[in-house]
Formats: structure tokens, sequence, C-alpha cells
């Protein structure tokens, strides 16, 4: 294995999943409702479709690139509307719900499955993944056991930041009761509809 080259990609997994977006929020707000578990398979979904963009940048796959920016502005109508439904659904959370009454209101697949399309459906990640991708594979791939390198760096650096970010934030689970769990729920609602709002607008404006 290349091992500068499997470092540099899991930095650039731990750089690109650390800042704090919808994404995040996520898995924040399911780290508290529903627990660790729930909240790291929900980052392990942008960690999946994170690996996926990264094979596409890695292996330069023209037509697949071509395509997937020419679908950028579906992708991000779609992404809108998935991110104005989630906000939708913690806004209509009930009251009663709180940090250890929730196990049970999805599962771990539901819950990576839903942020890998989300994740999917940004086109900021598209267009990130291919430029970051595809300027470090300059000189470093010449196959596929140098773009499976890469695409595990990418995947293991930031699958390592939620976890991280998941255990973290299930420390102070415990402390939380209904009323906080109802606040928590509303506020990160109220965000998701933000970061649907302005998704929507940034096409508009275009």
């Amino acid at each position: 294995m290349d091992f500068p080259l499997f470092f540099k990609a899991l930095v650039i997994g731990l750089s690109i999943a650390a800042p704090v977006g919808p994404i995040g929020l996520l898995c924040i707000q399911r780290t508290l409702a529903h627990g660790r578990a729930i909240g790291f398979m929900s980052g392990l979904g942008a960690a999946l479709a994170d690996a996926f963009y990264g094979a596409i940048g890695a292996l330069g796959v023209s037509a697949v690139i071509a395509s997937m920016v020419a679908a950028r502005v579906p992708l991000a109508l779609g992404g809108a509307a998935f991110l104005a439904w989630m906000g939708v659904q913690l806004l209509r959370a009930p009251a009663a719900t709180t940090a250890r009454s929730a196990q049970d209101a999805t599962t771990p697949l539901k819950a990576m499955l839903s942020v890998f399309a989300l994740t999917l459906a940004n086109p900021m990640t598209v267009l990130s993944f291919v430029a970051v991708f595809a300027s470090i594979a300059t000189g470093h791939v010449s196959g596929a056991p140098a773009a499976a390198t890469m695409v595990l760096g990418v995947f293991l650096g930031s699958a390592l930041w939620w976890l991280g970010l998941s255990t973290m934030v299930s420390s102070v689970r415990h402390k939380l009761g209904a009323r906080s769990m109802q606040f928590i729920n509303r506020l990160s609602g109220t965000v998701l509809l933000g970061f649907a709002a302005y998704q929507l607008s940034t096409l508009l404006s275009r």
C-alpha cells in the first residue's frame, strides 16, 4: 500500500467531513435522540457517499464526472426537497420525545441510507471531491490499487470523524429530558429548512 497517498486521502476525508453543515447537524440530532449507533450510522452514510465520489475523482471517469456535473441542478433540487422534508419531520416531532424514549424511531439502515442519499444529492460534494481527488491523483494513480488506496483513505477519514462526533455527543445524551429534546428537534428542523432554502436560492440566483 502507498501509505503517503493513504494518509493524504485520510486527511481529505477528515477535512471534508468536519465542517458543520446539514449532515453534521443530522448526526448530532440523531445521536441525541436515538443514541450513538444511529448517529454513527448516519455519518457512515455520508462516508460511503464520500467514498463513491472519491472513486469517481480518483479514477477520473470523465463520462461519469460530466454526467454528475450536468445533473447538479436536479441533484440540488432533490437535496433541498429532502432537507426540507426532514426539517418538517423534526418540527413535527412529538413533545414527549426524550433522548431515552426515542430508541425505536428509526433503524441503523434507514439512518445510513437517508444520509447517503442526501450526501449524494449535494452538488458541492460532487465538485469538491472530483477536483481534490483529480489533483492528488496526478502522478500517484497508475491503476486500480492506488485508486482503491485513495478511496479507502477518504472513507476511513470520514468515518473516523463521524465516530468521534457521535461518541462525544452521546456522552451528554443522558442529561437531556423531553423539553431539551423538543428544543433541539425544533432548532434542528428550522436550521435544515434554512439549508434547504439557501440551496434553492443559490439555484434561482443563477
